[in-house]
């Protein structure tokens, strides 16, 4: 039983650090010199689907 909390943790924690790492790359990108070049470049304004 103890395992089984144990597990559903650490995959709990996992998911909690994916969220961060993929809102830290995509705020990241928006906000660089790059991302705002890239993003005047193609203009895409389609809505794109996460995941999440």
């Amino acid at each position: 039983m103890q395992t089984l909390i144990s597990i559903i943790l650490y995959i709990i924690g996992l998911f909690i650090l994916y969220l961060v790492i993929k809102t830290a790359v995509k705020e990241g990108i928006n906000h660089s010199i790059v991302g705002k070049h890239l993003e005047k470049k193609y203009e895409n304004t389609e809505a794109k689907k996460y995941f999440l």
